[in-house]
């Protein structure tokens, strides 16, 4: 008997023992600094343009909510592998510099910077010495140029391009059989270059321009309805009208005023997005309650641009286990990197291009069509591929 309860206090002792050494252990853990991951984002405040529409409000902190959502869920897995992920945002004013703001607050502090900028001022960053040890995350552009030969190599494009938006169309429209088209271009230089991009995808996917016409008309809503549309759309038989009108300037009026009884497709009617409202599937729904409980609003496309960057990084420095910029950056680009972007396939960066790799949505105001790449399409890396410029038409000379 007195050896039984002997043998009873030596357990006791061992589970109390074990208690203490495992308490010590999480103890240590827990005292242990966290790793920190530090984030810029940079954007520049932007002018209220002209109101072309009551419905759509002028929303002048596109991006930056999106970015405070992700680095928030890189926290969330921070807590277990005992890293903290802080976002810092610089806006620059109206009238002020956004290299001087880099140069002075960003350069040195922050290897992994969010860049909600346009093309332009994209590149002047990117071309600083400065910044060179960063990592620039695009949220803002879709220039095909930037993604070829004025492509650099510590930019990555968080947004689908402008021919993986026209591609998208243009499968759709394949498997519609609507191969007719008839393509009108707005103004402005950034509506030719949409349009470069719909005749590329035309050619690529076995289409035709029938037709194609340069908007010359007034921006009047009452005289275009009137009169304008009607008489400009009479030409020769087409399935679909393509419009390439990126500042909504005209395109809405096209649709139903047509003289001839057709779809619009292009920046206006049913278009090729990265994000919009309308998207529900993969968890997508939740993220956008999340979203619109925190903000107040719908997430926009920078929005979620700017989501994916926090989160691309928090996935390399979570995988990496570290917060540093050569191995982190080595891994965005890495055949083992996958980013979960609620749209069903695993996202990732092209590694001749920058490129993020990723589904795009065919949506319509208030409802989504379709996702592309359309089933049927075939690649033999991966579907998304078929998606803008695979690596044999690129001429990026990006390199890591």
């Amino acid at each position: 008997m007195r050896s039984i309860n002997l043998f009873f206090q030596l357990i006791v002792k061992f589970l109390l023992l074990t208690q203490l050494v495992t308490a010590g252990t999480v103890y240590a853990a827990s005292s242990k600094a966290k790793q920190i991951i530090n984030i810029a984002y940079l954007t520049q405040e932007q002018a209220p343009p002209a109101a072309l529409s009551n419905l759509d409000p002028f929303i002048k902190d596109k991006g930056l909510p999106g970015a405070e959502l992700g680095v928030a869920d890189n926290n969330t897995t921070g807590q277990f592998t005992n890293q903290q992920f802080v976002l810092k945002a610089f806006i620059v004013p109206l009238d002020g510099n956004i290299i001087e703001t880099f140069d002075k607050n960003i350069a040195g502090h922050y290897q992994f910077v969010v860049a909600n900028l346009p093309a332009a001022e994209l590149q002047k960053l990117a071309d600083l010495p400065s910044a060179k040890p960063t990592v620039l995350f695009d949220v803002a552009t879709t220039d095909d140029e930037l993604r070829n030969g004025q492509c650099r190599s510590n930019v990555l494009h968080l947004l689908p391009s402008r021919a993986m938006r026209a591609d998208a169309l243009a499968q759709y429209m394949m498997k519609k059989r609507w191969s007719k088209w008839f393509l009108v271009v707005g103004p402005n230089p950034e509506d030719r270059l949409y349009a470069d991009a719909i005749k590329r995808a035309a050619k690529r996917f076995g289409m035709k321009v029938v037709a194609e016409k340069a908007w010359e008309h007034t921006f009047d809503a009452r005289r275009t309805a009137q009169s304008d549309v009607a008489v400009f759309t009479q030409v020769d038989d087409y399935d679909v009208l393509v419009v390439a009108d990126e500042q909504g300037l005209f395109g809405e009026y096209l649709d139903y005023r047509t003289w001839l009884s057709r779809p619009v497709i292009g920046t206006q009617g049913l278009i090729a997005t990265g994000w919009h409202k309308t998207h529900e599937q993969w968890g997508a729904v939740q993220m956008q309650n999340r979203f619109k409980d925190k903000v107040g609003r719908w997430m926009e496309e920078q929005d979620y641009g700017a989501y994916l960057a926090a989160r691309a990084i928090g996935e390399a420095a979570t995988r990496t286990k570290s917060n540093e910029f050569k191995p982190v950056k080595d891994y965005l680009v890495s055949d083992q990197f996958a980013l979960q972007g609620y749209k069903g396939n695993p996202l990732s960066f092209r590694s001749w291009d920058g490129q993020l790799r990723q589904p795009v949505l065919l949506s319509a105001p208030r409802s989504q069509v379709a996702v592309a790449p359309i089933e049927g399409f075939l690649h033999p890396k991966t579907e998304l591929d078929t998606l803008g410029y695979d690596q044999p038409e690129s001429q990026c000379q990006w390199s890591k």
